[in-house]
């Protein structure tokens, strides 16, 4: 399995982890993290099951402070793609090495331009839909644009880029502050960026599509969420990280690159129906991950560490279960991966690859038949400890803890015997060089 893993794997795995595009995708999409995560805070306020908690909040601040504490997380929801459509473009250009600064605030211009001003909106009085022109709608800005987002800072980083080395642009005297002359170098290429996709959105609209959201929505994002939100697709997803840290290389953010926009978009449609007290539509979200799966990191090795800590009798299991318990209950653990070691290791692969598949499938199953509360679309921290994570991410509910205990003693059990044969080699190992 080592031979295959080095012979096969471990090239192609290497040249997709360095593959800049989806690098920017994922450093770019990490950059809409902690405003989701701050929004999450005023959500969770907004919604915490205490007896007498909204009666309380009422009396103190009136009727409307859940109104109030909403604007707060619309802000940070519904800004999503803006932000990440700056931060792929940004991301990308230095790469490049060009102005990366000038390639996020082409790409963000690229992205208000491709977006139709205009949203529906019920009237009051006469309860019509009617179209209001000249409105940013939110709903493309927030998590729907994502892909647009991504698809457009990709290209008009490429664009500007191609220019920029070409040498094709206004060049100023050395007298010129050199912010200034960054601004008129930016100009040809910028010109050039801001046609094309004025272009584009011209010949879109007279399509049946409209708009390079609905042709985007229609032809790859709607079957990418269909796939993503499917246990068929998490069991895909699984095996990939898995098979990437088998090789030393960070599966999740290589994965995450590619499935981030759609888990965040389905997190998104829960926050929404949560918001608005519907039940929540989406099992399969980036907390479905974070936060049943990879209790401890990938591979959910928490269970592993406590393993180590409870019954290894070697002392380099022993001293890496104490090394290790600290990192792990706040879900790292490269300690774990590279220090026993389970990369290029076929005995704990096993284990590694199996247990996620285990608790994906469980986890899944639980929270579609309705024993288990779905994610509510709060962006829990990915490194929240288990059970108050699982408290939080589902707005309050015990299940949530219950099913994170469950999900920790199954990969405890599964993990034990492969540790108990590793152990036995270790401890071999010491009393061979005494």
């Amino acid at each position: 399995m080592t031979g295959f893993l080095e012979r096969y794997v471990m090239p192609v795995a290497g040249r997709i982890a360095e593959q800049r595009h989806l690098q920017a995708v994922r450093d770019g999409i990490i950059l809409t993290m902690p405003f989701l995560i701050i929004g999450s805070f005023f959500l969770i306020i907004s919604a915490l099951p205490i007896p007498g908690y909204n009666d309380f909040m009422a009396n103190l601040f009136g009727s409307g402070w859940q109104k109030a504490l909403g604007y707060p997380v619309s802000a940070t929801f519904n800004i999503m793609s803006l932000i990440a459509t700056f931060g792929i473009a940004y991301r990308l250009a230095e790469q490049y090495k060009v102005d990366a600064l000038a390639s996020g605030a082409l790409s963000l211009v690229s992205f208000l331009l491709a977006t139709p001003f205009q949203v529906s909106h019920i009237a009051e009085t006469t309860k019509e839909s009617i179209l209001v022109e000249g409105v940013i709608p939110t709903v493309l800005t927030g998590s729907q644009g994502l892909f647009v987002a991504m698809i457009l800072a990709l290209i008009s980083t490429e664009i500007y880029r191609v220019i920029i080395q070409k040498n094709i642009v206004i060049k100023m005297p050395e007298t010129v502050p050199p912010a200034v002359s960054r601004s008129f170098v930016a100009l040809i290429p910028g010109f050039v960026v801001i046609t094309v996709v004025w272009i584009l959105r011209l010949i879109l609209e007279h399509t049946s599509f409209g708009s390079i959201h609905n042709i985007v929505g229609q032809l790859l994002q709607a079957p990418l969420s269909t796939l993503g939100a499917s246990i068929f697709g998490a069991v895909i997803a699984i095996i990939l990280i898995q098979l990437l840290w088998a090789c030393g290389i960070h599966g999740a953010a290589i994965v995450g690159g590619v499935m981030d926009p759609i888990w965040l978009s389905l997190m998104d449609q829960n926050r929404v129906a949560f918001q608005a007290g519907q039940e929540v539509p989406n099992t399969i979200t980036k907390q479905f991950f974070d936060l049943w799966i990879y209790m401890g990191g990938s591979g959910a090795t928490l269970a592993l560490v406590i393993a180590m800590l409870l019954f290894a009798r070697s002392q380099q299991l022993k001293s890496l279960g104490r090394l290790s318990i600290g990192p792990g209950i706040f879900n790292i653990n490269e300690m774990v991966t590279f220090g026993m070691p389970i990369v290029l290791n076929p005995l704990l692969l096993i284990p590694f690859i199996l247990v996620p598949l285990v608790l994906t499938i469980v986890t899944y199953f639980a929270m579609e038949w309705g024993f288990v509360a779905r994610p509510s679309g709060a962006a829990v921290p990915w490194t929240t400890p288990i059970l108050f994570s699982g408290y939080l991410a589902t707005g309050g509910k015990i299940s949530g803890v219950v099913m994170q205990l469950v999900n920790f003693c199954l990969a405890f059990f599964i993990y034990f015997p492969f540790l108990k044969m590793w152990d036995k080699q270790k401890l071999a190992e010491e009393k061979g060089e005494q």
